[in-house]
């Protein structure tokens, strides 16, 4: 299974805890479709054909982008790459862009998923993050999107806000189950360097994170979530069986994929490239031979170290066997052996040769990898 991410990098306004490339101006945005269209012929040797079976508008608001635009951007993938005649197509968005008459012109257009960016169902916690929308219109596009027909919806939540009390967070769940929804993408607020919400914290204009609350709620989230019947099938990501997204499983189980648009990563198992972060530099590069991106050539450590930094998270964990016929004897007995201590903590089990998360340990989830990684 192969995937395609197209980064859309307009925003109404910038968030404070985002540290994805965005922009808030539409100043060049004619521009920046001409060069993603052209992209898209340049780079469609990079899958080998390998058919397509999800295809990802993130950003930034790809939904900031009119019918005409993304109608646009599909016949061009559909024209020069394998597209599997069902493909996920799934398209990030906020409340405040997703009109009735929006979501209606995305299912015609073969959008049959949505990722609805709520963050909170709570409005000082949206003022906190400096989101543009407000709860009811959170609330209305959840309802919209399911009269007009799409049953694949993803909604995201944020936890670990300072202004989300621990009965706040268990309404916001309450509240997402009161929809029907059958996927749950959830993550920790976290304050990433040179952002407005480092900054703001550091001049004491808005308050710290709590660790500790951040991992109630998460503790909270998992057990609602089991409860619910849904399955963990990765550290953000909730599911009820035959829900999970094609797009996020693929990161998680090692897939290959292709990113366009400034600032997107591609993976193809032995190679990452990531394309350069900055608007006028994509403009002027996309088309021109390989400028647009830069490339590395993944050691067989490296390629070890990734197969662990994603199963682990993943609830079909990391599997030793694999490990040994992937990259050799050596790796599999050297990552038994760092996994030991978190063995006995009871931070990771083992079954069939396949290592997994406890529930303690989702809590430490990327330092256990870290412990098993080959330096």
């Amino acid at each position: 299974m192969a995937g395609i991410y197209l980064h859309i990098p307009f925003c109404k306004q910038k968030c404070h805890y985002c540290n994805f490339f965005s922009l808030v101006s539409l100043q060049n945005k004619d521009a920046f479709l001409q060069a993603l269209n052209r992209e898209i012929i340049l780079q469609k040797a990079y899958l080998n054909d390998e058919e397509v079976q999800t295809i990802y508008f993130g950003g930034g608001t790809p939904s900031m982008l009119s019918a005409d635009e993304i109608k646009l951007i599909l016949q061009n993938l559909r024209q020069h790459y394998n597209i599997h005649p069902e493909v996920e197509i799934t398209l990030e968005g906020n409340p405040d862009d997703l009109t009735k008459e929006k979501i209606n012109q995305l299912i015609e257009l073969g959008i049959n998923r949505l990722s609805i960016g709520v963050q909170s169902f709570h409005a000082d916690d949206l003022v906190y993050l400096n989101r543009v929308h407000d709860s009811a219109q959170a609330k209305s596009v959840i309802k919209n999107a399911f009269a007009a027909g799409f049953d694949k919806l993803t909604i995201d939540l944020i936890y670990g806000i300072p202004t989300l009390t621990n009965e706040k967070w268990a309404a916001n769940l309450d509240y997402f189950f009161e929809t029907g929804n059958k996927h749950l993408s959830a993550y920790a607020l976290t304050v990433e360097p040179r952002t407005a919400l480092a900054h703001l914290i550091r001049k004491e204009k808005l308050q710290a994170i709590d660790e500790q609350q951040s991992a109630q709620h998460f503790e909270l989230l998992m057990q609602r979530m089991e409860a619910a019947e849904f399955v963990h099938y990765e550290i953000s990501n909730f599911a009820l069986p035959g829900h999970y997204s094609k797009h996020n499983s693929l990161y998680w189980i090692g897939g290959n994929y292709l990113g366009l648009g400034p600032s997107a990563h591609s993976y193809n198992g032995v190679s990452r490239q990531w394309n350069v972060s900055h608007l006028t530099k994509y403009i002027e590069m996309a088309g021109v031979s390989t400028a647009v991106f830069e490339k590395e050539i993944l050691s067989l450590d490296q390629r070890y170290n990734e197969y662990v930094m994603t199963s682990l998270r993943t609830s079909w964990g990391c599997d030793l066997t694999h490990i040994q016929n992937a990259f050799g004897e050596k790796y599999s007995n050297y990552c038994l052996q760092l996994a030991q201590p978190a063995l006995t903590k009871n931070h990771l089990y083992i079954e069939q040769n396949v290592l997994r998360l406890t529930t303690s340990g989702k809590l430490f989830a990327d330092g256990i990898a870290a412990e098993l990684f080959i330096e």
